[in-house]
């Protein structure tokens, strides 16, 4: 992957679930080979008041990520769509390694355009991330409707796919093959590359996801609140 990479989706499909989990991802992999002095989520979600990176701030430095986003330190009532100058810090230095995580659908998409010239084609990945058991994208075609919508409001076009297909801990290996397909038929249709499966560790083996011919990426479920499991 390049230096920067911008994960967008719709709302529900899990791409903050899936920043978190690859910023922790690379923090591991960076540490074994120090390609970079640093690594960084940057959380431009300014829409949807719900599952932000930024709320796993102290999982992330603990991992040696740093946090970049809202301009305020502590959100106790409500979302303040207001991000902190510091973001552009480690677009900037180019011996970071940069996750974006963005808003939702378009409407969350359109904050990544003030930040354009720092995604150059050198230096930019964009994935796309899908969930096939959203109302919204239940579909072939209403998933390329979704991450067509994103790519003109953001201005960026994605190269890249994930497959993020899951009910949670409802997901069965069933969910993931099924999304699986509908995912390698959207890429070729829109064509982009499929890049990861992902199926959440805690209740899908990767034994039972053998036939997928694709790089199966495990998810730990960061962003599920502890009290629905009670």
């Amino acid at each position: 992957m390049r230096r920067i990479t911008v994960i967008t989706g719709h709302y529900g499909s899990g791409k903050t679930e899936f920043a978190i989990n690859l910023a922790l991802r690379e923090a591991r992999a960076n540490a074994q080979n120090r390609e970079y002095s640093g690594l960084a989520v940057c959380d431009l979600d300014l829409v949807n008041p719900y599952f932000r990176s930024r709320e796993r701030r102290e999982l992330l430095e603990a991992a040696g990520v740093s946090v970049f986003g809202s301009a305020y330190a502590e959100e106790i009532t409500a979302e303040i769509p207001a991000l902190g100058a510091a973001v552009r810090a480690p677009l900037e230095n180019k011996s970071y390694r940069v996750i974006i995580d963005a808003g939702g659908n378009d409407s969350g998409a359109l904050v990544l355009k003030q930040f354009r010239k720092y995604f150059t084609e050198a230096e930019t990945d964009v994935i796309a991330v899908v969930n096939f058991k959203r109302y919204e994208t239940l579909t072939v075609e209403r998933a390329a409707e979704q991450i067509e919508a994103i790519e003109r409001a953001a201005g960026l076009r994605a190269g890249y796919l994930v497959n993020n297909t899951h009910l949670l801990r409802e997901t069965t290996a069933e969910t993931v093959l099924r999304g699986h397909a509908l995912a390698s038929e959207l890429a070729r249709s829109l064509g982009k590359i499929l890049l990861y499966d992902c199926f959440p560790a805690p209740v899908v083996s990767p034994d039972e996801l053998r036939e997928i011919q694709a790089i199966l990426f495990p998810l730990a479920l960061h962003m599920r609140p502890a009290w629905l499991d009670r």
